[in-house]
C-alpha cells in the first residue's frame, strides 16, 4: 500500500461489529473482563485504549516501525524516550534544537549531555564518549533549519553501539522516514503536522525494534502521560489529509522563501528546500515588532504545522529558556522570525508579509 493510501485509511476497519468508517472514540477508563483470568485485550485506558491503539498502529505503519506509542504531548514522548538512560549515561544532542527540549534535558532532567552540530558527522563522531548511549537529532533543526545526513549518523551510532533518536516533527513520514535510514526511535510532536489543525496537543514515538518498543510501552504505562481517546481521534482525522497538506505547505514555503530572499528588508532566509518551515532575519531589529504587529493573515502565535500560517519570535517564545549567549552563537538573534507556512493561497501569504515588511517612511513619500 502506498503511503498516501495508508494515510487515508488510518483507523479504518477498526470496528467489525458496525463497520464504522471513522474509528470509534472509546471514552472509557476501564473495560470489563469476560471472566477471571481473561481479558479482551483492553483492561485500563492508561495501559491501552482502542482509539489510541488505532492511532499507534497507524503511526507504526506510516514510519515503517514495529510499534507506535501516543502521548499527551511531544515533550511527554521525548521524556519517555529519555527514561531509557540512567544518570551515568551520556547523550549527544543537536545544538540547534527546540527550546523545550533544551529545558527538559538541561533544567529538568539534568541529563549528562553534549550539544553538537549534527549537520557535521565528524563533530558527532568526535563528541562520542565511552558512556554515550544515544544521539538525539533534529533535522531540519528548530529554528535554523540545518539538516543532518541520517544515514551517516546511523552508521556512526551503529559502530558506537548507541541509539539514534530522530525528531521528525518538521518533515513527517511523508517527507522523511528516519527508521528506513537507520534510526532506532522517531519522535513527533503530533500537535504539529500529523494532527495539522491546531486543535490538539499530542506526541508520539515510533520504534524499529519490537523489544525496544516493549520497554518504551512499559515506561509509558508507568509514567502515564498517554493520549486520551478524543485527542487520538483528532490526530487520526488529521493524518488522513497529511499527504495533501504537506505538498501544499511545501509548495507555499518554497514560494514564500524565494520572495523573502528578494525583499530588501530581509537579510537572510533559512529554508532547507523541503517542508513547510522557514526562518528569516530582518535587516534591523525595529522591523520585528513592526512585522508582528502588522500581520493580518499570518497569526502571531507559538506552535507550527497547522493549516494556518503562524509567525513566531524564537527569542521570547520557543527558545526563551536557552541562554542568550548560546542563542546568539547559534544564530538565534533578536532579528530572527520563524514562519510556519500554511496552506492558504501563497499570494495572500506573500501579500500579508509585504505589507508587514513595508518601509514606513515610503508610505509618507520620504
Amino acid at each position: 500500500m502506498k503511503l498516501a493510501t495508508a494515510l487515508v485509511h488510518a483507523g479504518v476497519r477498526r470496528d467489525p461489529t458496525t463497520g464504522a468508517v471513522a474509528v470509534p472514540i472509546y471514552q472509557s477508563a476501564t473495560f470489563q473482563h469476560p471472566a477471571l483470568g481473561q481479558s479482551t485485550g483492553y483492561d485500563y485506558s492508561r495501559t491501552r485504549n482502542p482509539t489510541r491503539s488505532a492511532l499507534e498502529d497507524a503511526l507504526a505503519q506510516l514510519e515503517g516501525g514495529s510499534r507506535g506509542l501516543a502521548f499527551s504531548s511531544g515533550m511527554a514522548a521525548l521524556h519517555c524516550a529519555l527514561q531509557l538512560f540512567g544518570p551515568e549515561d551520556h547523550i549527544l544532542l543537536t545544538e540547534d534544537l527546540y527550546g523545550g527540549t533544551y529545558r527538559l534535558v538541561d533544567r529538568i532532567l539534568h541529563v549528562p549531555c553534549t550539544f553538537v552540530d549534527t549537520s557535521h558527522p565528524s563533530a558527532v563522531r568526535d563528541a562520542l564518549r565511552p558512556n554515550t548511549r544515544a544521539i538525539v537529532v533534529e533535522t531540519p533543526t528548530n529554528p535554523m533549519m540545518r539538516t543532518a545526513d541520517l544515514s551517516e549518523l546511523a552508521a556512526i551510532a551503529r559502530k558506537a553501539g548507541v541509539l539514534l533518536i530522530v525528531d521528525n516533527t518538521f518533515l513527517t513520514p511523508w517527507l522523511q522516514r528516519p527508521l528506513e535510514l537507520g534510526a532506532d526511535i522517531v519522535v513527533h510532536s503530533a500537535t504539529k503536522y500529523l494532527a495539522g489543525h491546531n486543535d490538539v496537543v499530542a506526541g508520539a514515538l515510533v520504534v524499529k525494534d519490537a523489544a525496544l518498543g516493549e520497554r518504551l510501552a512499559y515506561l509509558q504505562n508507568g509514567i502515564g502521560a498517554i493520549l486520551g481517546p478524543q485527542d487520538a481521534y483528532l490526530v487520526i482525522r488529521g493524518l488522513k489529509t497529511l499527504a495533501l497538506r504537506m505538498e501544499r505547505h511545501q509548495a507555499n514555503a518554497r514560494e514564500v522563501a524565494a520572495w523573502l530572499r528578494a525583499h530588501p528588508g530581509v537579510e537572510r532566509v533559512f529554508y532547507p528546500g523541503v517542508g513547510g518551515m522557514l526562518s528569516f532575519t530582518v535587516a534591523h531589529a525595529a522591523l520585528v515588532p513592526q512585522v508582528l504587529a502588522s500581520v493580518q493573515l499570518c497569526l502571531f502565535a507559538e506552535s507550527l504545522g497547522g493549516v494556518e500560517t503562524l509567525i513566531t519570535y524564537p527569542t521570547t517564545q520557543t527558545h526563551a529558556d536557552i541562554p542568550a549567549e548560546r542563542r546568539e552563537a547559534l544564530g538565534i538573534s533578536d532579528r530572527l522570525l520563524r514562519l510556519s507556512v500554511g496552506i492558504e493561497d501563497s499570494h495572500d501569504i506573500i501579500a500579508d508579509l509585504a505589507q508587514a515588511l513595508r518601509d514606513p517612511s515610503a508610505a509618507h513619500g520620504a
